[in-house]
């Protein structure tokens, strides 16, 4: 038993630690060419990254634009420079560069002068001298690689990225859901920041996965946690009362974890103008109601002998469960928003958490199957205590007679 309590332990402790490192960041990349950049960038939209050198006396800029989960061959890819810095009206006037998946496997890489929103990325030259353009693909990532040269002076840019599908060999619009319309920001190539539509895209990031790793490690883990010492740990006599303030420990522990995750969430919603999770949103709510329930039911608690306490029991277990399961629909619901903004980038973070929450229903299953056995166990050992003790005493009528004659 004691081991199963330290495996479990474990998982939870190790969870954290694989949830914030299953993302794919673009300090990990190794590009195709081999080539070093002195600076990269995830960017916080379409699961893409950039990387660059930049010499600031000669304006010589070195890119490389990486877009990943590019598994059709009918779709391009673009970034592109703002020479107006206008991070409002990013669109026209942009200077692309545009790479497309051709039947043969060969991408196609050329450059295009974006006039207005209507454009098809129609090839033609654009306002900076290029040179270098190549572009390569290679499992399921679209890179493309080019030298500009930037006007004297340059510290910083307002750049764009984009994909979309292609119809014969011309590029079509892109779609217009959030991850796309919000795929722009303002650069810094001398220190590598970035601010996006009045708002760090880093900071978003950085928001969303602390909002992400919070709930999963509290109301997707610490509470399931504390619901399996409850239910198995007080079958073992040694076990009491430790299994009590281990279990009050856990989802305590839940409970203010989870809240800050939740605070963070709606911190998340309010700068996040337009976007809505309407669902997501509202079981989080849910949930934290329900916590908040737990917690008055914690300090409610009336004594085991009390007449009312099989009613809080049932309360307890009903609305416990309810969040349980409430709050892994709700970390789904959560991957799934993820999955629609910057797409297969955290995929690596979903099937971490189905592999600990797998291996916590494992454990659940076994240590189940394993209480069972010992209660029923206990069960017959009672009764035929039980009884002795009544044929020993002549509680059933005969046995002191026949101990008389």
């Amino acid at each position: 038993m004691m081991v199963m309590l330290r495996f479990v332990l474990a998982i939870s402790i190790l969870s954290s630690l694989l949830l914030t490192t299953s993302a794919q960041t673009c300090t990990q990349q190794t590009l195709t060419t081999n080539k070093v950049f002195t600076t990269c960038l995830d960017l916080p939209y379409l699961t893409s990254y950039l990387h660059w050198s930049y010499d600031q006396a000669t304006g010589k800029l070195d890119i490389a634009f990486r877009h990943t989960g590019i598994t059709s061959i009918d779709k391009w890819v673009a970034w592109a420079i703002n020479p107006n810095n206008d991070l409002n009206s990013a669109m026209p006037g942009a200077q692309a560069l545009v790479a497309i998946l051709q039947s043969s496997g060969a991408p196609k890489a050329y450059t295009s002068s974006i006039s207005d929103y209507g454009t098809n990325l129609v090839e033609g030259n654009i306002s900076y001298p290029i040179t270098g353009l190549t572009s390569t693909y290679q499992n399921n990532e679209l890179t493309i690689y080019a030298t500009l040269t930037l006007p004297s002076g340059t510290t910083s840019l307002v750049h764009l990225w984009q994909d979309g599908p292609v119809s014969g060999s011309t590029p079509q619009s892109h779609a217009m859901g959030n991850s796309n319309t919000q795929a722009k920001e303002t650069l810094d190539l001398v220190s590598g920041a970035s601010q996006g539509g009045g708002s760090s895209g880093n900071a978003v990031r950085r928001r969303r996965n602390t909002h992400g790793v919070l709930n999963a490690v509290s109301w997707g883990l610490l509470l399931p946690l504390g619901a399996i010492i409850a239910r198995y740990m007080k079958v073992f006599q040694f076990a009491d009362p430790a299994w009590f303030y281990l279990h009050v420990t856990c989802q305590t522990s839940a409970y203010i974890v989870g809240v800050a995750g939740w605070g963070t969430g709606l911190k998340l919603g309010s700068d996040s103008v337009g976007v809505k999770y309407d669902t997501h949103r509202t079981l989080g709510i849910i949930i934290f109601c329900f916590g908040t329930l737990q917690v008055f039911a914690l300090l409610l608690r009336p004594n085991k002998d009390h007449k009312i306490r099989i009613y809080w029991n049932i309360y307890h277990y009903l609305i416990g469960y309810s969040t349980i399961i409430i709050s892994i629909i709700n970390i789904f619901k959560g991957f799934e928003a993820l999955e629609v903004s910057v797409q297969d980038r955290y995929n690596g973070w979903k099937h971490a958490y189905i592999g600990i929450i797998a291996s916590l229903g494992g454990i659940a299953l076994i240590l189940e199957a394993y209480t069972w056995v010992i209660v029923l166990r206990r069960r017959r050992s009672e009764r035929k205590t039980a009884h002795g003790v009544n044929g020993t005493n002549g509680v059933n009528g005969y046995g002191s007679r026949t101990q008389q004659v």
